[in-house]
């Protein structure tokens, strides 16, 4: 495991096709970011095998090195790093984004903290939507299958992706999820991606937009205690605002830290429950797709 970020050094990441219940191993080639407290940011790619043993070849001693200039930094000693951030990830990022274009595909990347009530939120979208578009659902989680068979119920066709131990969707996850669900022409993927308001802000997915999902249990700082996901993000939806007369939650306050984040962000209010705000975002969704 990488002791600075946490994503995962095993290749235990799967996909699960939820019709058949066919899984299948990925292997991954994983690029990690480390942004230290100067706000330096320093990269590494290896790919990973099931263990890490001690380095024997060039390339492993490499690896050691650079760890060991992480750490002389956050000491205080001046590196100079020129490697681009997540190079191999943004050329697979930009092939899925020409591939949706072709074929006219609106890929949402649904990003939050655990329990903000995404799976809630897009199963009560799909159900509501899918007389009018074609939905098709890529679930992220470190581990079971759930979240995909509550897709799944809604007659959407879903794969689900588990990461093991990592903290994020990659770019190479979601080309191998579309290739399993060949989603049609003129539709609607949605990425609903690991619980993490860090890692996923890092990694584009070559989706159109980053979704950040907020409960309102959650607090009304978030956007300024996790700036990067929100500034990435061009859509914020507020969620579970059916509970707010017995929350001490300040709705104005959140927007504005959200709209001091990044000023372009379209915000919602929604209900999954009692429905309300949910034409506002269902009418913006529907506005994404040229015919």
């Amino acid at each position: 495991m990488c002791v600075t970020c946490g994503c995962s050094d095993d290749s235990k990441t799967t996909i699960t096709n939820s019709q058949t219940g066919e899984k299948t191993a990925i292997n991954n080639h994983y690029s990690h970011t480390h942004t230290l407290p100067d706000g330096t940011v320093i990269t590494h790619t290896h790919s990973h095998t099931n263990t890490h043993e001690h380095p024997t070849s060039p390339q492993e001693n490499n690896h050691q090195h650079q760890k060991s200039e992480v750490h002389a930094k956050m000491h205080g000693t001046t590196i100079s790093l020129e490697q681009k951030i997540l190079h191999k990830n943004d050329i697979l990022a930009a092939q899925n984004r020409g591939w949706f274009k072709g074929r006219n595909i609106l890929a949402l990347n649904l990003v939050s903290s655990p329990g903000s009530g995404k799976t809630t939120l897009l199963a009560r979208t799909i159900n509501d939507l899918k007389s009018e578009l074609t939905f098709s659902v890529i679930e992220g989680d470190q581990e079971t299958i759930n979240d995909a068979e509550k897709i799944r119920q809604t007659g959407c066709n879903v794969v689900q992706i588990n990461t093991g131990k990592g903290c994020h969707l990659e770019a190479s996850m979601i080309e191998k999820g579309y290739t399993e669900l060949n989603p049609p022409l003129n539709s609607v993927l949605m990425i609903e991606n690991v619980g993490n308001l860090v890692c996923p802000a890092l990694f584009d997915l070559g989706e159109n937009f980053k979704v950040a999902i907020l409960s309102v249990t959650e607090g009304e700082d978030k956007p300024i205690k996790y700036p990067y996901m929100f500034r990435e993000s061009q859509v914020m939806i507020m969620t579970k605002i059916d509970l707010l007369p017995y929350l001490q939650f300040d709705v104005n306050r959140c927007i504005e830290y959200a709209k001091q984040i990044n000023s372009q962000m379209k915000i919602f209010q929604v209900s999954s429950t009692s429905g309300e705000g949910l034409n506002d975002w269902y009418k913006w969704l529907k506005n994404q797709i040229i015919s």
